[in-house]
């Protein structure tokens, strides 16, 4: 029997447009996708060991035509919008209090600063109460798919793997999740929508 759901962010409840950064940094002489060097540079980010300034600078050095706010501008597009029908759906699962909600989201804090901006504080906050507990990769140093970062949520909440579903729309975040026995929904974006929940559980 399902008791909790860990939920991810983006592509789950806030739409993205993950290829807007590509298609507008080749205006200023990027590639279709991130080098090692900036993949690297990504991935120290989401787990708050690089800060906004040097991730910023970082990418200024391999795209000097760019300004600094053009760079954090093109960096924030892929945040879209958080329809509303899916945070009142949130709210109603969170009212019903059958499941333990937890989020479990790569980000870092450019992204999350933006999504505050383009939420606005009360709606941040409504969706922010939904969940037991609230994990961001930037603020717990851990990022999917590492399975270290499953076994923190399991352990520090005392949840059983079998008892607990996973929903994220990359498959290489639930296969890791599946090998410790969590139960996982790849959630195909455009296909399926987190208000179908039930009908996974």
């Amino acid at each position: 029997m399902i008791r909790n759901i860990i939920f991810d962010f983006g592509d789950v409840f806030i739409n993205l447009d993950k290829a807007i950064i590509f298609k507008e940094i080749e205006k200023f002489g990027g590639t279709s996708k991130l080098s090692p060097k900036l993949q690297k540079a990504n991935n120290l980010f989401e787990v708050g060991r690089m800060t906004t300034a040097d991730f910023i600078d970082t990418l200024k050095a391999v795209y000097p035509k760019a300004s600094k706010q053009e760079i954090k501008t093109i960096w924030n597009a892929m945040l879209l919008d958080f329809p509303d029908y899916r945070l009142r759906f949130l709210e109603e699962l969170a009212k019903e209090e059958k499941y333990s909600l937890f989020l479990l989201s790569n980000t870092n804090a450019l992204h999350i600063a933006h999504v505050r901006k383009i939420m606005g504080t009360k709606k941040y906050e409504r969706f922010k109460n939904c969940f037991k507990r609230f994990y961001l990769s930037h603020e717990i140093n851990m990022r999917k798919p590492n399975t270290n970062i499953y076994e923190f949520v399991l352990a520090q909440n005392k949840l059983k793997a079998e008892e607990t579903l996973f929903i994220d729309d990359t498959s290489e975040n639930t296969e890791a999740a599946s090998t410790l026995g969590i139960h996982c929904w790849n959630i195909q974006v455009g296909k399926e929508d987190i208000i179908q929940l039930k009908t996974k559980l």
